[in-house]
């Protein structure tokens, strides 16, 4: 059961993690030329930075209730060598010229320029977020948590982090427990939910698909500690396994990055790989109308930071896209993101 002083430590150190990254994001802001506004958003309220700060706090005392309840362990984001992460920090900055570039360039200066020819699909040949390289270089893998966590203002853990209370619910349910069951983590990145899922649940067996090679050895690094992982390159909507073959997928920050048909195709997929009664934790941003206050900030986020596909993915109905088979359980808010829990529907007897 956590103490007074486990909580004393948990504030002390998350205040002093978001207070970098949300220091490294001011500094962007500063160093970064405007972006005009589309004529659409002129006039249309946007939450001020106390209002961001207040509801960032809001999570991090969600975040604090979940640990006290037990649903996962204090984190240990705040440890590490500080030199490296001084160099994380000045390997970011140094690379904002070219985000610059890119973000004030032309259309083809989003696309990657000398791209491979086979292997990829063309949505995802893109430098989505306006990154070197897109996904598909080892400096981009290495940097892609720091910038995400500048976006941020040092949120993209926390938020994550949500997910592991329908995880841990879902365990709780399963017959065997964590040891029998199995886990698919679709477009695993560079396996920073992996890692807490392990950290957590360290008999749990792990499977992270994702397209980028580069992005796929940065996440086998980081759980090089554990057993109980494998790794796959594979493209979300078209993975290698058998049908039912999983007990838990877990879907973060995907969806809002693919064109519709395809998110049409991954969530047919999921539903292909979850056994019956298996669930599905899908994390990704808000959408339209689920913090009203927020939503002209969520449309001209695409255009800052280079989400072609955000704009179709605010309007989708999810539970809709998710089909028949896969029936909501839950939604829990988490600051700019939510989680959302699904169980696969048994066949009828």
């Amino acid at each position: 059961m956590p103490t007074a002083f486990d909580k004393l430590v948990f504030e002390a150190s998350q205040a002093a993690r978001i207070g970098w990254f949300f220091g490294q994001k001011m500094l962007v802001r500063r160093l970064a030329r405007p972006m005009p506004v589309p004529e659409r958003l002129r006039g249309r309220p946007v939450p001020d930075r106390n209002r961001m700060r207040r509801d960032l706090r809001r999570l991090l005392a969600q975040d604090w209730r979940n640990i006290a309840a037990g649903d996962y362990l204090s984190p240990d984001d705040w440890r590490g060598n500080p030199i490296a992460g001084l160099r994380r920090a000045i390997d970011f900055l140094l690379d904002l010229p070219k985000v610059e570039a890119a973000r004030h360039g032309d259309r083809a200066a989003r696309r990657l320029g000398d791209p491979p020819t086979r292997g990829y699909p063309r949505y995802y040949l893109q430098k989505f977020h306006f990154q070197t390289d897109g996904y598909l270089s080892a400096a981009s893998a290495e940097r892609y948590d720091y910038q995400v966590e500048s976006l941020f203002g040092g949120a993209a853990a926390p938020m994550r982090r949500q997910a592991l209370v329908p995880l841990s619910q879902a365990l709780r349910r399963h017959p065997g427990g964590a040891a029998a069951a199995r886990l698919l983590d679709i477009a695993c990145g560079t396996g920073m939910l992996l890692r807490d899922v392990k950290r957590n649940h360290p008999r749990l067996s792990v499977v992270g698909v994702d397209l980028s090679a580069p992005y796929l050895a940065v996440a086998r690094r980081r759980l090089a500690d554990w057993s109980g992982t494998q790794w796959i390159k594979a493209a979300a909507e078209a993975t290698p396994f058998r049908d039912a073959e999983f007990d838990i997928v877990t879907c973060t920050y995907l969806f809002h990055e693919l064109p519709p048909a395809t998110r049409r195709a991954v969530a047919a997929e999921i539903a292909r790989v979850l056994k019956p009664g298996g669930t599905l934790i899908f994390v990704d941003s808000l959408q339209t109308h689920d913090e009203p206050d927020y939503d002209a900030l969520l449309e001209w986020f695409p255009t800052v930071f280079h989400e072609p596909y955000y704009g179709s993915y605010l309007r989708t109905d999810l539970d809709r896209l998710m089909g028949a088979e896969l029936a909501p359980v839950a939604r829990i808010p988490a600051y700019l993101s939510k989680v959302l829990t699904y169980r696969r529907r048994r066949a009828a007897s």
